[in-house]
């Protein structure tokens, strides 16, 4: 099997695992894709498929599941430990393959891919096999962590090959065949506060894996605070609105 991982460490779901269902990025994240999931298969007749690409643990194709409720959906990873978990969140329709190699008769209505480009060496050729594998008319949703200047431990703890500008993003979409629907930068209050954590992180020894499992731990305050500003996001997201900054890229494209 071709390892499109981009050297993804397993070991990072049992973190994810834990933390997923109450820490405010997760939970912003999973609305965003909730609601432009649900746009995209308005009007489709019942039966759609849906794949997710990369749906690691199941934490998102439950959200996906719910809002595409009179379709298939489907998720698709490389690794088996995150699809034990996937199961464990009662995600039923679950196979382990590469994308490169992708089993599938049948082309797909809508292919979400979350924060799971970044891991790939040849995101380029991968955009244009998820390409082959949506209907003529198919959406891609896509969500990946912006602007390299944000790059930090955490990356390299969590083996990112990149984080993207936003014209790289439209770039590499349009060239895989894509015509480009809605393209924003989101997460905006994260923003400074992430970029002063980076600088500060700078000047700390600590190892890179054991910086970024502090990521995970929830500070209840900081968590609600952080559930209310970013989730404020989320009516102006569905509604396609263009925020002027964030820490990640959401698209939604079409083959």
């Amino acid at each position: 099997m071709t390892d499109q991982s981009g050297g993804y460490d397993p070991a990072f779901y049992e973190l994810l695992y834990a933390a997923e269902d109450t820490h405010f990025w997760f939970k912003s994240r999973n609305q965003v894709i909730a609601a432009l999931a649900s746009g995209a298969v308005s009007g489709l007749a019942p039966g759609y498929r849906v794949l997710e690409f990369g749906c690691g643990d199941g934490n998102v194709i439950r959200f996906l599941q719910s809002s595409c409720p009179d379709g298939i959906v489907v998720g698709m990873d490389l690794f088996e430990e995150g699809l034990r978990y996937a199961r464990k969140r009662g995600a039923a329709n679950l196979v382990q393959a590469d994308v490169l190699k992708a089993p599938f008769a049948k082309e797909f209505h809508v292919v979400g891919m979350f924060d799971v480009l970044e891991h790939i060496p040849d995101d380029s050729g991968v955009l244009r096999q998820v390409f082959d594998l949506l209907e003529p008319g198919g959406t891609l949703l896509l969500t990946v962590p912006a602007h390299p200047a944000l790059w930090s431990y955490f990356d390299e703890a969590s083996h990112h090959c990149r984080r993207y500008t936003t014209s790289e993003l439209r770039g590499k979409l349009q060239a895989a065949g894509f015509s480009i629907d809605y393209l924003s930068q989101y997460m905006m209050p994260l923003f400074p506060l992430m970029w002063l954590n980076r600088r500060l992180s700078g000047l700390q020894r600590r190892g890179a894996s054991e910086m970024a499992q502090k990521e995970f731990r929830i500070n209840p305050l900081v968590n609600a605070v952080m559930n209310v500003l970013i989730g404020a996001e989320r009516p102006l997201l569905a509604r396609r609105w263009r925020l002027p900054m964030g820490t990640s890229l959401v698209a939604v494209a079409r083959r």
